[in-house]
């Protein structure tokens, strides 16, 4: 079968590397950068770690300003806010959990144009052909938008927007393990679930192809292997590493194939009230799985190997034990119960969920929809 696979960023991997993100804007060119920081880490967080990248950026003689003005998933205000505060910039760095890096991406794209960020939501124009130049450096294990070309923003409606294009991937990728110890233990569950719904859904979908089950099914390997020591012993470097690197390919797995139906759930929960994305996308994973192993599909045995197991029929069982091993509680924020499982459904057959619910290698009816909604409506309202 042909397919076509998107380019990879330079990725650079170990421990301390995180040292040289000042050295390394200068070598791309740089003499004025913006950095995206994450507020823990722009107060001191990590040892410091803002203040020890402002003297980075001094030893190197290179100006720098610090944007921390965002909390949560990212939304329009703080990406115009980091936006403006891009212009003049030549380099973009982004330092901290999926929210500072894509950010940093839209900041350093649309930087580059006249237009502000809704003009390219959702697609609807070209990005600037030349945005300036990008270092991204996460401090999570999840969303791996450090390879991806895609960004998500809330829009002014309060629903899920993404922004995509080529435009919008990283020069050169920093993934350095000690910067993901401190991640309190349910971030990690979270975020690692995250990681391993990209590549699953990356591997079995409608769009899956064997350029991207190269990522997929290594993303799934590391996450097997070390997502459950890296959640009980967080000092583990070796495990934060290995889910550092599962997030960043199944970041690249994502970028080339995209995700599915677990997807168009966690969007639209968060259209609903603020809920963490890897929660959420694994609470939609684990209520849509058996019915989406019944496809019974080459591609989804193929991903069920990848985890060590004989068939697809195991996983269901293997997820939820996975989950549990892991310590995730089957929660909602208690804002969720100002809502209804219809409220649920409509959301997610809002146009901006279309792309996921039709990359789903099973056809999800609308029937579909209002049973996986009442599903995932039933949980408990606890956390």
């Amino acid at each position: 079968m042909p397919f076509t696979t998107s380019f990879v960023p330079e990725i650079r991997f170990g421990e301390g590397v995180h040292e040289t993100i000042a050295a390394c804007a200068r070598a791309l060119g740089a003499r004025s950068v913006l950095v995206v920081i994450d507020g823990f880490l722009a107060a001191g967080g990590l040892g410091g770690l803002g203040g020890r990248l402002a003297d980075q950026f001094d030893a190197e003689g290179v100006a720098v300003e610090f944007f921390s003005g965002f909390a949560g998933e990212p939304k329009l205000v703080a990406v115009e806010a980091a936006t403006a505060a891009a212009s003049g910039k030549d380099l973009v760095v982004g330092l901290g959990g999926g929210s500072a890096l894509d950010i940093a991406k839209i900041a350093a794209c649309v930087a580059a144009g006249a237009d502000g960020p809704m003009h390219f939501a959702l697609a609807a124009h070209p990005l600037p052909g030349r945005p300036l130049r990008k270092i991204l450096v996460p401090t999570t294990a999840g969303t791996g938008s450090e390879t991806s070309a895609t960004t998500i923003f809330t829009g002014p409606e309060g629903k899920k927007l993404w922004i995509w294009g080529p435009e919008t991937k990283a020069d050169l990728v920093l993934l350095d393990p000690a910067l993901t110890v401190t991640l309190p233990a349910n971030l990690t569950a979270w975020c690692g679930l995250d990681a391993f719904v990209h590549a699953f859904e990356a591997a079995t979908n409608r769009n899956a192809h064997a350029g991207a089950a190269l990522y997929a099914h290594a993303a799934l390997g590391l996450l097997v292997e070390a997502l459950e020591t890296a959640v009980k012993n967080p000092a583990d470097r070796e495990a934060r590493g290995k889910v550092l690197l599962g997030a960043c390919y199944a970041g690249i797995a994502i970028d080339n194939c995209g995700t599915a139906i677990a997807h168009t759930i966690s969007h639209a929960l968060a259209g609903l009230a603020p809920v963490h994305h890897g929660l959420a996308t694994a609470l939609g994973f684990e209520a849509t799985l058996a019915w989406l192993v019944e496809a019974d599909t080459p591609d989804l045995a193929a991903a069920a190997r990848a985890c060590g197991l004989q068939d697809a029929a195991m996983l269901p069982g293997f997820v939820a034990d996975l989950m549990d091993r892991c310590g995730i509680v089957r929660a909602l924020p208690a804002a969720f119960a100002a809502f209804t499982a219809e409220d649920l459904a409509r959301e997610m057959r809002a146009p901006e969920n279309q792309p996921m619910r039709r990359s789903t290698i099973r056809t999800v009816s609308d029937a579909d929809i209002d049973t996986f909604a009442a599903s995932m409506m039933a949980l408990p309202r606890t956390l």
